[in-house]
């Protein structure tokens, strides 16, 4: 899934950011099991999880702020390190039987805050290793490589490898990181005095504000930014309750859902690949309109679908295009977003689009209660549906970038 067009920094690049979805993949699932091991309280166990969702809202933009500031390549192999670090000593921990509620509390806190920093930084970096025209392929074949190392590989393992020993899993993890960490050090070092090289004078305040103003500047970006985050609300809700429409409408026996699941995978990196090609072909904002369309016909099928084969279809186009949207919105803002900025205006995009998540998975949860989950899924269509019109009336190629500070 690499390519060597694509240069040796990417393919170091590529493999670091394997290596440490595949060890995500193998945390992920263990952590939710170590927490089923400690207590069976709902509550507590839904808590484990979201102490790994607060820290991108609440830390995203300080994030990209230090992005912008430090050395992106040598804040990547740090943010590596420490985290390899962390998951080891969760390894000794659980080994030693001395795991509580509070420790996974911590981790799973811990590991997401470290995670901005370093997705802001990877954010700003890959800019700087490839050409302008392949960053929609690289962002691509960065998805592909990431979906087959976790879905594919480290999410079946990771329930093997915790039956054998509860530790294997995160100790396994930290490898993971620290492999990351050399694979990034590995990069060539960036030209001195090149943006994210040398700390700027601004507060941390004002640095943001102008990540923020700028992104709210830049007519396309932001309007593209804003559609992200209303298809997430619909995405988040269809998320909520696809096991449930899988087992209950599309009548999935239960042994199959890890086959049924495995469709959006399979669509996911079909859609990764395909990304670059389709930049290439139709220009990234008529591919971004033309995604749009398709996912909305792929989520009515799948809301009027009661089969098992025609609702995994219908997953997985809807899957490969949600890929080639965030493959090609991020490579819009990578193309036109000044390099001294792409770290803080890269953590306000992913914030803004992530903001509706949690609301759209708590509006699913409370519809499929009163109403059952074919509503939702109706709804989630519908809501695509509006996202494409506007996406339609709305997106033009943007105007040359545009410089705003902070006052």
């Amino acid at each position: 899934m690499t390519s060597s067009a694509l240069g040796r920094d990417f393919r170091l690049l590529w493999s670091a950011a394997v290596s440490s979805r595949f060890g995500d993949a193998l945390r992920t699932p263990a952590l939710a099991l170590l927490a089923a091991t400690a207590t069976r309280d709902p509550r507590v166990i839904a808590a484990v999880t979201v102490a790994g969702q607060l820290p991108p809202l609440l830390f995203g933009l300080l994030g990209g702020v230090y992005a912008d500031r430090w050395d992106r390549r040598r804040t990547m192999a740090l943010v590596d390190g420490v985290r390899a670090g962390v998951v080891a000593a969760l390894a000794v921990v659980v080994a030693l039987d001395q795991v509580s509620v509070l420790v996974l509390l911590v981790a799973a806190f811990l590991l997401a805050t470290l995670g901005t920093l370093f997705d802001s930084a990877s954010f700003a970096l890959l800019p700087a290793l490839v050409p302008p025209d392949a960053l929609p392929r690289a962002n691509g074949r960065l998805q592909a490589g990431s979906a087959v190392a976790g879905g594919f590989l480290g999410a079946p393992a990771a329930g093997v490898l915790f039956a054998v020993a509860p530790a294997l899993p995160f100790a396994l993890d930290a490898v993971t990181f620290a492999a990351a960490a050399l694979l990034v050090l590995a990069l060539s070092p960036p030209p001195a005095g090149t943006p994210g090289t040398t700390r700027r004078r601004g507060s941390v305040w004002s640095e943001i504000v102008e990540g923020l103003r700028w992104l709210r500047a830049h007519r396309t970006l932001w309007r593209v930014t804003l559609l992200t985050a209303a298809s997430n609300l619909a995405i988040s809700g269809i998320m909520a309750v696809l096991v449930l429409y899988a087992l209950d409408v599309l009548r999935v026996p239960p042994a199959g859902y890890g086959l049924f699941a495995a469709a959006a995978i399979v669509g996911g990196v079909a859609g990764a690949l395909g990304a670059g090609r389709l930049a290439a072909r139709f220009g990234t904002v008529p591919a971004l309109r033309a995604v749009l369309a398709v996912e909305t016909v792929a989520l009515t099928g799948f809301a009027l679908a009661r089969h098992p084969v025609s609702g995994g279809i219908a997953l997985a186009v809807f899957a490969a295009g949600t890929v080639v949207w965030n493959s090609l919105w991020a490579s819009y803002g990578q193309r036109n977003v000044p390099s001294e900025l792409l770290g803080r205006v890269g953590a306000a995009q992913r914030m803004v689009g992530l903001l509706s998540a949690p609301l759209g998975a708590a509006l699913a949860g409370l519809a499929a209660a009163a109403y059952g989950t074919v509503p939702v899924t109706g709804a989630a269509a519908a809501t695509f549906a509006l996202v494409t019109v506007v996406a339609w009336r709305t997106l033009r190629p943007a105007a040359p970038a545009v410089s705003i500070r902070a006052g």
